[in-house]
């Protein structure tokens, strides 16, 4: 069995994720998803929703199998928990695969660091990004 982790804050579900995990999950047979805690994201501004919202939402989507949130002080605790033969990171996510492969052979675990694609566009003014989304909503009703 072939385990997957798909790793992001899914802040306002959007079909860019629904890509996201539906490749995740093709690259293997489970997909665990670990969700950033909102004190941990410090590359964006903090999510709209709580994280007990965003774990429920992506844990009913089909190609998940389990969905957590991540560790409050250590991002690596959960991968070293579920040890899984590929991390798939989102298209645009900031981390460097070359930085995480080195702190996974730091500690000692053994998968390999994979990219996702990016969505493709299904229509114009397709929304497929959480601050876009956030960004229409104060424009239209803000």
């Amino acid at each position: 069995m072939t385990r997957v982790v798909a790793q992001g804050t899914f802040d306002i579900l959007h079909p860019g994720h629904v890509h996201y995990l539906r490749e995740a999950r093709s690259m293997g047979d489970r997909l665990d998803v670990i969700l950033a805690r909102s004190t941990n994201v410090t590359h964006k501004q903090s999510p709209v929703v709580p994280g007990p919202q965003r774990v429920a939402m992506v844990d009913a989507l089909d190609p998940v199998d389990d969905a957590r949130l991540g560790n409050p002080d250590d991002i690596f605790v959960p991968i070293e928990e579920l040890d899984p033969d590929i991390i798939v990171l989102g298209h645009d996510q900031h981390h460097d695969e070359a930085g995480i492969e080195a702190a996974l052979a730091e500690r000692g675990i053994d998968c390999a660091v994979e990219r996702a694609s990016e969505c493709p566009r299904e229509f114009d003014g397709e929304l497929l990004s959480t601050g876009d989304i956030i960004d229409r909503i104060l424009a239209e009703r803000g």
